[in-house]
């Protein structure tokens, strides 16, 4: 009895449960009351002026890239306008609700009023393991080789790409161009290796292109501590859906409060990404990052692509990149027919908007619309557009910052249209605070020196910073033009050393890469240093009364002293002995007016944008523990014997 009790029991329960899954499955339906929303709905898109597609473009291992395709409404014979991204081909490709294809691609990456203008099919594409398309997200693929041993990398996922785009768009006329910011941007190059016959041409804008190097993840072996957001956005999940957090108004004490990069990272579940596990095992110039350095890979094969490089001369994130993948390709096109550059006075990616001003530097005029009509515009034509005439585009197209001028040459670096080069010429420090072109003299004495103290780190802006990712809510979000800051906060600092030169009598103009050969000494036995070229304005100016005594940053950047003899391979530094550190500042096209003075900052700490240097050496900065930050005190040296100097490129003839 018992017993069929208890089996009843378990039936009327199994029954239970059986019905209950019913209810949950979400399939029940009731004829009494039909759904409201039909099976299949077709949307009525009248008065678009444009269609859409959304396709999955098989790749040659069988994977499926998510690819949006915008065509002009009555499109034919149209040339292809490529873009492929991290960021997400439905957001980029849908930034308004509108029926006018203008407005939906209006923002970051779309040279929107040129595919509208000149009717090129719009084509966005997500990379692999992002967002919609399969396969498995690696940040910056590697190119097939020796740190990449699948049979895949992005320059086959873009050949595979244009093949099928010129096989399955009817409206084109089977002419593809690829152009990109940043990631994006990386993507436009690795398209120049082994490219489709059908790709005619490359804009890269801003491209990341050696992340030890100087873009987005360390300069000169110094990490860029505030990236570490971006790291966790875009590797934590397919489609980013993870957003940075922070308790701290000021990022400087969030990242001070943490201590070393990986211990924030930590305190995020970073240890579980890929790629920060990597960071942590490459901190040096190792074969992990010269594999994949694009300049060198791009080096070694033929430039049968044509691309137009942009750089800006502001540019937060990827300053070294396109001018180092510049140098790399100058050879190969000595006839500068295939080759072009553009310098602009921007910051990251403002190329597509519009750019009369950075921070509070007046440009004269909208130099991005500039950029877009009389450069970008025609030189797509040329390739993209069938019958289009050729462009009568020079080979480099460099705006002068300081004179607010445009400049067409036929070679960089050069001063003049005519092909003058500008002359390495050395400015001293010299002793009193001074600077000049003289070299020192015994009046100059030995050196100067200050403390460096990791507990209280020199802040690259002036307080509270704005996190990377995102501005105060109640502050207008102005990271991404950090650059231009006035520097002036900084001078007065007991940790920073201030050089200037007398007023300039005549514009001295500048184009080219400063090289820093700096004669230093620390009591520690690691030391970071930090080196400035600034251009005082005159205390009073009239026209702006606001920028009277404005310190702007023309070229700054970071070294890491434990890389002094070798990129590769860390080395602690003897304490209290004086030391070369050499390393080159980012490119300039400057003019320091005549009334203006120049000035030199150095400093061992640039916080928290990059992370501290602990001053202690330790195999591994990413893991130092809190012992391990100490104080030093560091030298400069300006003697007869040990000198300090910036080489400037200046120009001296032809203008």
């Amino acid at each position: 009895m018992f017993h069929s009790i208890r089996y009843s029991v378990l039936l009327l329960c199994l029954l239970a449960v059986v019905v209950s899954g019913a209810a949950w499955s979400g399939d029940q339906t009731y004829a009494q009351l039909p759904s409201e929303t039909p099976a299949q709905f077709a949307p009525v898109n009248d008065g678009f002026d444009y269609a859409r597609r959304e396709v999955m473009i098989p790749m040659r291992d069988g994977v499926q890239l998510h690819t949006v395709i915008l065509i002009p409404l009555g499109a034919k014979h149209a040339g292809m306008l490529l873009t492929r991204t991290p960021y997400g081909a439905d957001g980029m490709t849908h930034r308004a609700d509108s029926p006018h294809l203008g407005s939906v691609i209006n923002g970051y990456d779309n040279p929107a009023d040129i595919i509208v203008e000149d009717g090129y099919i719009r084509i966005v594409q997500d990379v692999r393991g992002k967002y919609g398309s399969q396969g498995d997200f690696v940040m910056n693929r590697p190119l097939r080789g020796p740190q990449n041993k699948t049979p895949v990398d992005d320059a086959t996922d873009i050949y595979d790409t244009v093949d099928w785009l010129v096989k399955h768009v009817p409206e084109s006329n089977g002419k593809v161009g690829i152009i990109g910011i940043s990631y994006d941007g990386f993507e436009a190059l690795m398209a120049t290796v082994h490219p489709h016959p059908a790709l005619k041409v490359a804009v890269p804008i801003n491209p990341m292109v050696d992340g030890w190097m100087g873009d987005d993840w360390f300069h000169n072996g110094a990490f860029r501590e505030q990236m570490i957001p971006y790291i966790y956005g875009q590797v934590a999940d397919r489609s980013s859906q993870y957003g940075w957090w922070s308790g701290f108004r000021d990022d400087y004490d969030l990242y001070l409060h943490a201590g070393s990069a990986d211990a924030l990272a930590r305190s995020r579940g970073m240890e579980q990404l890929g790629f920060w596990r990597k960071l942590i095992e490459h901190p040096a110039y190792d074969a992990f990052w010269q594999d994949q350095a694009a300049d060198k890979l791009l080096a070694e094969i033929p430039l049968t692509v044509p691309p137009m490089l942009v750089h800006s001369l502001w540019d937060e994130e990827d300053i070294y990149g396109d001018m180092a993948v510049y140098r790399a390709l100058a050879s190969k096109d000595p006839q500068r027919q295939k080759l072009f550059l553009v310098l602009g006075p921007w910051r990251h990616a403002k190329q597509l908007e519009t750019a009369p001003t950075i921070g509070a530097i007046e440009l004269g005029s909208d130099t991005a619309g500039y950029f877009r009509q009389q450069i970008l515009r025609p030189f797509l034509a040329q390739y993209l557009k069938d019958g289009a005439p050729a462009a009568d585009i020079v080979p480099v197209n460099a705006f002068v910052t300081g004179a607010n001028r445009w400049e067409k040459l036929r070679q960089w670096p050069s001063g003049c249209d005519n092909g003058c080069a500008p002359k390495m010429t050395p400015l001293y420090l010299h002793g009193g605070d001074s600077l000049g072109f003289a070299a020192p003299s015994s009046d100059d004495g030995d050196y100067d020196e200050y403390v460096s103290d990791p507990a209280k780190p020199v802040p690259y802006r002036v307080r509270p910073i704005q996190p990377w990712s995102h501005g105060i809510p109640d502050q207008v979000d102005s990271w991404p033009e950090w650059l231009v800051d006035d520097q002036r906060q900084f001078a007065t600092r007991t940790d920073v050393l201030t050089y200037v030169s007398d007023v300039l009598t005549v514009p001295l103009q500048i184009s080219g890469e400063p090289s820093v050969h700096l004669f230093a000494s620390t009591s520690g036995s690691d030391s970071d240093w930090v080196v400035k070229l600034i251009d005082v304005y005159p205390d009073e100016v009239r026209e702006k009364p606001s920028m009277g005594g404005y310190q702007l940053g023309v070229a700054m950047d970071i070294f890491r002293g434990r890389y002094r003899e070798s990129l590769a391979h860390a080395q602690p530094i003897t304490p209290n002995q004086p030391l070369v550190y050499e390393f080159a500042l980012p490119t300039s096209n400057h003019v320091f007016e005549k009334g203006h003075r120049l000035m030199v900052q150095i400093q061992s700490s640039w916080f928290p944008l990059y992370d501290r240097n602990p001053q202690t050496f330790v195999p591994n900065i990413f893991l130092a523990k809190p012992g391990d930050y100490r104080k030093a005190t560091q030298r400069v040296y300006h003697s007869v014997m040990q000198s300090t100097y910036i080489d400037l490129p200046v120009v001296t003839a032809g203008r």
